[in-house]
């Protein structure tokens, strides 16, 4: 089989989509099968407003089209609703091709914390791009209950997984800060909610490792912080095991694969009892949620390292791969069985 990925999100953007799909090729191509993957590296380009480190492509129609000509792809999967996705989408619905998507980011309530943009609007137009879709894969049960009550149709769970071989406890790691270590690392962004980690008095050291867009508010606000940027993913490891607790404050996740890394390397996790951490952590002694997010990362640290790794251990990336490629649709097919007929569409 050979398989047309288009994405807006690829590498050298650093998070957890890019790391999912780039995994996600490996996994695929290691069973025999074949991944074009049409991403903005191979365009001209522009920043993103309000994400100026995240390159999107500039006006791709023609090209994402005479690209899918060439592949001839036997399935079309759209993991992202950015320009490349766009154009894939009326590549699709113009020649009358199957394709499926994914719903990797809240956007609709990233848009609402950034601009203040109504929750409904988001959704209603993420609906709209999402609607022609033969199977809209969403990664948890959470978000799959979300979507079915903003109006999403077509949805198909497909899990996430951890790279066990890679994040694994490191003896001995130290960062060299007083402990207890509270340690986050992500996007600095809106979205993520930080502050209410940040804010927390807590013993011992916060670490954060990340960029993004309110980096430098943070930093000023809260020079208690040790702010340590982006690292190579191959030091990772070390990281999140040199910590005592992993603390992971979003309220807005559609997965947080951070959380997995976490516990792989024996890290427990604290977050809130929402989407996200409830499908990751959900009941497991792997890490604690609770709305006072200070006491769930204190009792966190009495979580022995052995049970965190179980619980990443439950997230194996051979099961994902193979749920992805079961979610799949031949692109030779009518688009819309329920009708009889391809629709056309913008």
């Amino acid at each position: 089989m050979k398989l047309a990925l288009v994405t807006d999100a690829w590498r050298p953007q650093v998070n957890g989509v890019v790391t999912t799909l780039v995994e996600l090729q490996q996994g695929i191509e290691a069973r025999g099968h074949r991944v074009e993957v049409i991403e903005p590296s191979q365009f001209r380009t522009f920043p993103c407003p309000g994400y100026r480190e995240i390159e999107l492509a500039w006006r791709p129609g023609a090209q994402v089209a005479r690209q899918l000509d060439a592949a001839q792809a036997d399935a079309i999967h759209i993991a992202t609703e950015g320009p490349l996705g766009s154009a894939a989408r009326r590549y699709c619905l113009r020649r009358g091709l199957a394709f499926t998507t994914a719903f990797h980011t809240r956007f609709p309530d990233i848009l609402t914390q950034a601009l203040h943009i109504p929750n409904r609007w988001g959704y209603a137009w993420f609906r709209r791009f999402h609607a022609p879709s033969s199977g809209v894969m969403v990664p948890t049960a959470g978000m799959h209950a979300l979507l079915q009550q903003h109006g999403f149709v077509s949805l198909k769970q497909w899990s996430h997984g951890v790279d066990l071989s890679l994040f694994r406890p490191v003896e001995g790691a130290d960062l060299g800060l007083p402990r207890p270590v509270f340690l986050y690392v992500g996007r600095v962004s809106y979205e993520k909610n930080l502050e209410a980690f940040l804010a927390l008095d807590l013993p011992g050291s916060k670490v954060v490792y990340g960029v993004g867009p309110v980096l430098d508010k943070l930093q000023r606000a809260y020079p208690g912080v040790h702010w340590r940027g982006v690292v190579p993913r191959s030091e990772l490891p070390f990281i999140y095991s040199a910590a005592d607790a992993f603390v992971f404050p979003s309220r807005s996740e559609t997965f947080g694969l951070v959380m997995l890394e976490a516990m792989a390397c024996g890290t427990p996790v604290a977050a809130f009892p929402v989407a996200g951490p409830l499908d990751v952590v959900a009941d497991s002694d792997g890490g604690v949620l609770c709305e006072d997010l200070r006491a769930a990362a204190i009792d966190a640290l009495g979580i022995a390292s052995d049970r965190a790794r179980a619980r990443a251990a439950s997230f194996d990336w051979a099961a994902v791969c193979d749920q992805f490629l079961s979610c799949l649709v031949p692109a030779a097919q009518e688009a819309f069985p329920r009708t009889g007929r391809a629709v056309a569409g913008p």
